[in-house]
């Protein structure tokens, strides 16, 4: 064999041993994390509807095996949370968008190859059949609404230390440019009253009061009433209340989308990214659900 031969084959073993090595490091990585985490999910309430989906995460995936929910409250998950992130510890949490946690510390979802947490869903804007004649101005700037998912949790962190109406003043008076797009080359009205309704979450109630400020501002007496998904769709078929920019389709309120469907009109989009999962601090080295380990 000539040396130059010898020489080739011996820089080819010397790199297969090192990415021997690596692979080995990070598998052993990789398993400490998880041992390190003790097999367990950081949670929310039992019962919730994502505390639910968990369950069906850890049974569908087989390197999921043995593992567990830490379950107690929102709060303490976030506590939780913080205070992993301050000692730079490893933590897995439940997690959603938006929300105030994505904009306060830096954490990153895990991906979900299985799709046991869906894709990503639109938070649309649905109307009363006939506002379009009834109230024209309202129906364009509803449809002209859009937000930011980034502006969203940022408002949500605001939430943290301002009443959400508090919030919604905040968010219109610093982005008068956005609000200009939305009522252009309308009139103005004077007094028209104004129904919206709008489910009891964060990000909803945020957009909600966008909107009721800027149809007030605008000229129209709104009144905006929290309400659970159910009868908020009812109320839209019905045409008890005008509109709700709170609906999340096409998985959360899939069901009650496709119940009422044809008994209200659907504006589109104030929305896009919105997403569940499962989420680590960012300067954790795994990426997906499938770098976990199962418990020995």
């Amino acid at each position: 064999m000539s040396k130059f031969k010898y020489h080739i084959m011996t820089v080819t073993i010397i790199a297969l041993i090192i990415l021997a090595g690596c692979g080995n490091e990070n598998e052993a990585e990789s398993s400490d994390v998880s041992k390190e985490m003790d097999y367990t999910i950081t949670g929310l309430e039992p019962g919730a509807g994502q505390t639910e989906t968990n369950e069906i995460a850890i049974e569908t995936y087989d390197n999921l095996e043995g593992w567990t929910q830490d379950l107690s409250s929102t709060g303490a998950m976030l506590s939780a949370l913080d205070e992993a992130i301050k000692a730079e510890k490893p933590i897995i949490i439940t997690a959603w968008s938006p929300h105030y946690m994505f904009a306060k510390w830096d954490i990153k979802y895990l991906e979900d190859p299985e799709g046991v947490y869906g894709e990503e869903e639109d938070v649309i804007t649905i109307v009363r059949e006939g506002l379009q004649k009834d109230a024209p101005e309202a129906y364009e700037i509803l449809d002209r609404i859009t937000f930011e998912l980034e502006d969203v949790e940022n408002a949500l962190l605001d939430a943290q230390e301002l009443e959400m109406d508090e919030v919604a003043d905040k968010w219109v008076e610093e982005n008068k440019d956005t609000i200009a797009n939305w009522t252009e080359g309308l009139d103005e009205v004077s007094g028209e009253s104004f129904e919206l309704v709008t489910t009891p979450w964060d990000d909803a109630l945020f957009s909600g009061n966008v909107a009721k400020k800027v149809l007030t501002d605008f000229g129209y007496d709104v009144e905006l009433t929290p309400v659970d998904p159910a009868v908020l769709f009812e109320a839209i078929a019905t045409g008890e209340s005008d509109a709700s920019l709170s609906p999340w389709v096409s998985q959360t309120h899939g069901e009650l989308y496709e119940q009422y469907e044809g008994e209200f009109e659907d504006l589109g989009p104030n929305l896009t990214g919105a997403k569940i999962g499962l989420a680590v601090p960012s300067y954790m080295e795994i990426d997906s659900l499938t770098d976990l380990k199962p418990k020995k």
